[in-house]
C-alpha cells in the first residue's frame, strides 16, 4: 500500500494506492504537477521509482558504461537527490540514469537466462519450464513497441551492445534511435525491470511521443506490471479516459512558501465514478465552473461566452440535446459536487414553457434567436460604429442609418422563407403535443391532428412584414435566422468593416474593453451571471 497525502485549498487529501492501481495527475504547465509528483515520491522514497519529465532521452552508447560497483553507488546518490525538492527542475545524473536503464535491462535478460540454465543443468526441468513461461524483458519490450505502433525491435549482441532494427532492415545502435523511440524504450525498460511492489511515478510520458503511441504503450505496461502501482503526470486529458479504472487528480494551481509548494488547488476524480467518457474529458480539461454551449470550437459562441463569463470553462457541443445531456450528466453525479455546470442554447423560438423547463435543469435559452442576434444587436452596432468613427473618422450615426437600411432591404426578398423557417419548430412542437400516450395506444382510438398551416404561415408573414414596414430591425434580428440572408454582411460593410469577420472581431474587442458593452450583453442572460458568481469557487 502506498500513501499519497497532500494539502489542497479545500483541506487535507489522502489517497491510498495498492499494486494494480493507477493514478493520473492532470493539469496545465505551471500548475504544480511535477512538485506534486516529487511530493508523492518523497513519501514513498524507499519503494518508489521516479521517471522524471526532464529525463535524458539520448544514449552515449548502446552498451552500459557502468560497473556493478559504480551502479550501486550512483543509485544510492540518485535516491538521495530524488528526495530533494530540486528534482522538480534539476537532475545531477541525467546520463547515468539512461545508462543504468540499459544496465538493468541487460542484467534482467541475463539473470533470466542464468536461472533457466542453472535449473536445466541441475535437472530441475519443471522449474526450468516454469521460468521459461515468463517472457524475457526484451521480448516483452518488443511486443509493447509493436502494440504501440513503433516498428522497431531491440536485441543484444556481443559485448552487451544493444542494437535495433526497423521493419527488418539493417542493425544499428540504440543510440541512433529517434527521440520518441528512445523515450518509449526508456519508459518500458524502467517499468519492466523494477522490483514487484514498487510505486512507479512517470512524469510527462508523452514527451516526444504522439498520443497514438503513448496511450497503448502505457495501457500495456499497466497490464504487464499489475504487481506495481502507477502515478502518471500528464497534460493529455485523454490518458485517464483510455484507462477507465484509473483515478485522477486534476491540478489547477499551487501555493508557494518561498521556493516550496505547500498546497495544491486540486480535485480528485475517483475510479468508481460512473461518468460518461466525453463528460470525463470535459471535466478533466476544465475549471470547476463549466458552461456547455451550442456550436463548435470555431463558431461564434465560444469566444463570445469566454468574454462574458471569464474564469469559466466554455465547452462547445454539437446540439441543444448534447448541451442538456452534458449539464444533467454532471449535475446527477453526486461525487462531482466540486463541479458546477450550466448550458446555453439558441432560442430558436422556443415556448416560454420549454424555456422554463430547460432552465430548471440548468440550461439557459438565449432571449434572441441565436448568437448572431447578440453580435448584430443594434445597441452593439451603435457602440462599435462610434468607436470605429473615433479611430478612422466619419459619421457614426450616418453609418448606423445606412447599415439599418441596407439590412432591411437585404431581408425583404426572404420574408416568406424566413417566416417558414421561424415556425418550423413551433409546428414540430405542436405535432409532438398530439403524440399518443400509452393509454391511448392501448385503447386503439384514432387520433386526428389538424393544423391550419396556411393560416399560421399567413399570420407569421404578416407579422414579419409589419416589422419591416416599421423598420424594427432589432426585433427581426432577435426573432428570425437572418444569418441566412445577406443582411449581416450588409451591416458589417456599411459600418465600415471589410466583412463579417472583421466586424465580429470588433464586437469581441468592444466587449473586452467596454464595461458598458459587457454589462449590456450579460443582461441578456437573466440570472445566469448571478448563479455563476454565487456558486462554489
Amino acid at each position: 500500500m502506498f500513501n499519497l497525502s497532500f494539502t489542497t485549498s479545500q483541506g487535507y487529501t489522502q489517497l491510498i494506492l495498492s499494486p494494480g492501481n493507477i493514478l493520473f495527475v492532470v493539469g496545465a504547465n505551471g500548475t504544480g504537477k511535477s512538485s506534486l509528483m516529487n511530493h508523492f515520491y518523497r513519501q514513498n522514497v524507499y519503494n518508489a521509482k521516479q521517471i522524471s519529465a526532464h529525463r535524458q532521452t539520448w544514449f552515449m552508447s548502446g552498451a552500459p558504461m557502468l560497473s556493478a560497483y559504480d551502479k550501486k553507488n550512483i543509485e544510492s546518490s540518485m535516491q538521495n537527490q530524488d528526495a530533494n525538492t530540486q528534482t522538480r527542475w534539476m537532475d545531477h545524473y541525467p546520463s547515468q540514469r539512461a545508462s543504468i536503464t540499459i544496465y538493468d535491462l541487460i542484467d534482467a535478460e541475463n539473470s533470466r537466462a542464468r536461472k533457466i540454465t542453472d535449473a536445466f543443468e541441475n535437472n530441475r526441468f519443471e522449474e526450468a519450464q516454469r521460468l521459461s513461461l515468463f517472457d524475457a524483458p526484451l521480448k516483452a519490450i518488443n511486443e509493447l513497441l509493436a502494440q504501440a505502433n513503433i516498428p522497431i525491435k531491440i536485441f543484444i549482441r556481443e559485448a552487451d551492445q544493444m542494437m535495433a532494427t526497423k521493419s527488418g532492415g539493417a542493425e544499428y545502435s540504440i543510440a541512433e534511435l529517434s527521440d520518441g523511440e528512445r523515450n518509449a524504450l526508456l519508459i518500458a525498460a524502467n517499468v519492466l525491470t523494477v522490483k514487484p511492489g514498487t510505486l512507479i511515478l512517470i512524469d510527462e510520458p508523452e514527451r516526444h511521443l504522439h498520443r497514438s503511441i503513448i496511450s497503448p504503450l502505457l495501457t500495456q505496461l499497466f497490464a504487464k506490471r499489475t504487481d506495481c502501482a502507477f502515478v502518471v503526470s500528464t497534460h493529455d486529458v485523454m490518458l485517464p479516459i483510455d484507462n477507465p479504472a484509473s483515478q485522477a487528480v486534476l491540478v489547477r494551481g499551487c501555493t508557494y512558501s518561498g521556493a516550496l509548494v505547500t498546497s495544491w488547488d486540486a480535485d480528485v476524480v475517483d475510479a468508481n465514478e460512473t461518468i460518461d467518457e466525453t463528460l470525463k474529458q470535459d471535466i478533466l480539461g476544465s475549471r470547476r465552473k463549466i458552461i456547455f454551449v451550442e456550436g463548435s470550437e470555431i463558431s461564434l459562441d465560444k469566444p463570445l461566452y469566454s468574454l462574458i463569463f471569464p474564469f469559466v470553462s466554455i465547452l462547445p457541443k454539437s446540439s441543444c440535446h448534447e448541451v442538456e445531456r452534458a449539464v444533467v450528466g454532471i449535475r446527477d453525479v453526486q461525487t462531482l459536487h466540486w463541479v458546477s455546470a450550466w448550458g446555453i442554447v439558441d432560442n430558436d423560438r422556443r415556448s416560454e414553457e420549454e424555456i422554463r423547463e430547460l432552465q430548471s435543469r440548468g440550461v439557459y435559452a438565449l432571449p434572441v434567436f441565436s448568437v448572431e442576434s447578440i453580435f448584430y444587436h443594434p445597441h452593439l452596432q451603435r457602440l462599435v460604429a462610434e468607436k470605429h468613427a473615433v479611430v478612422v473618422g466619419g459619421d457614426a450615426q450616418h453609418s448606423i442609418s445606412e447599415a439599418k437600411s441596407a439590412a432591411l432591404n437585404a431581408i425583404k426578398p426572404h420574408v416568406n422563407r424566413l417566416s417558414e423557417r421561424a415556425i418550423e419548430k413551433t409546428l414540430r412542437d405542436e405535432m409532438f403535443k398530439h403524440l399518443p400516450r400509452r393509454q391511448q395506444i392501448s385503447a386503439g382510438q384514432p387520433i386526428k391532428v389538424e393544423i391550419d398551416l396556411a393560416e399560421i404561415i399567413r399570420e407569421e408573414r404578416e407579422r414579419f412584414s409589419t416589422m419591416l414596414e416599421e423598420g424594427n430591425l432589432q426585433k427581426i434580428i432577435s426573432l428570425y435566422p437572418v444569418r441566412e440572408t445577406p443582411a449581416l454582411d450588409q451591416i458589417a460593410e456599411k459600418l465600415g468593416f471589410r466583412g463579417r469577420l472583421q466586424y465580429e472581431n470588433a464586437v469581441r474587442k468592444l466587449i473586452n474593453d467596454s464595461e458598458e458593452a459587457l454589462n449590456f450583453v450579460r443582461s441578456m442572460f437573466g440570472t445566469l451571471v448571478s448563479e455563476i458568481n454565487n456558486s462554489l469557487s
